[in-house]
C-alpha cells in the first residue's frame, strides 16, 4: 500500500470522489436547510473559482493511496494577505476515525506556513461534530460559543496561529504538484 501527497488542480480528475463525496455529505446532513434556502450542495462546491485553491495564494492537495484519493482539503487566501482559508477537507466515509483529516489538515498547514501564511481561518457547518472535534484536538480556537446551540450558530468558525518558516517568505509553490 503506497500513499502520498499530490498537488494539483480541483479540476484534476483525480479530485473527483472528493468533490463527489462532499456533495453528497452536505446533501445528506443539511437537505432540509438546502430545501430551505434554495441551491444544491453542488452550488456550494463550485462558489469559488478553480483559481482561488492555485498558487501563490491557495493549494489543493490530495491524499492518494495506491493512486486512488482518500482525502484532500485546499485553501485560498482570506481576507488580508496573512490568513489562509481552509476549504473542503475531506476523508473517504468508508476511511474515516483512521487519522487521515488529521493528516490532510497537518499537510495543509505545512503548505500554508510555506507560502507565508501566519495565520488559518475557516468555517464548519452546524451539524459537523467531527470537524469541530478536530479543530478543537488540534489547537483551532473557536470564534463562537462552543456552548451554544450548533443550530442557532450556523456557520462554526475557527482560527489557529502557524509557525511560519523563515524561507516562507517568498511564498513558496507546492514542491510535488501534478498537471491534470
Amino acid at each position: 500500500m503506497s500513499e502520498r501527497f499530490v498537488y494539483t488542480s480541483v479540476l484534476d480528475p483525480l479530485a473527483q470522489p472528493l468533490f463527489d463525496g462532499l456533495e453528497q455529505e452536505y446533501g445528506n446532513r443539511y437537505r432540509d436547510v438546502i430545501r430551505r434556502i434554495g441551491g444544491s450542495a453542488r452550488d456550494e462546491l463550485t462558489r469559488y473559482p478553480p483559481a482561488a485553491f492555485a498558487p501563490p495564494d491557495g493549494a489543493f492537495v490530495l491524499l492518494l493511496r495506491d493512486g486512488q484519493a482518500i482525502g484532500g482539503g485546499a485553501f485560498m487566501r482570506h481576507r488580508d494577505p496573512g490568513t489562509a482559508e481552509f476549504k473542503r477537507i475531506w476523508t473517504h466515509p468508508l476511511l474515516r476515525r483512521q487519522g487521515i483529516a488529521r493528516r490532510v489538515l497537518v499537510e495543509l498547514e505545512g503548505q500554508a506556513a510555506r507560502q507565508g501564511y501566519a495565520r488559518v481561518y475557516l468555517t464548519t457547518g452546524f451539524r459537523q461534530p467531527e470537524a469541530v472535534g478536530l479543530y478543537l484536538s488540534h489547537g483551532y480556537t473557536a470564534l463562537f460559543d462552543p456552548d451554544a446551540d450548533p443550530e442557532t450558530v450556523v456557520h462554526l468558525p475557527f482560527e489557529k496561529r502557524l509557525q511560519t518558516p523563515p524561507q516562507a517568505a517568498a511564498r513558496q509553490s507546492p514542491l510535488e504538484a501534478r498537471t491534470p
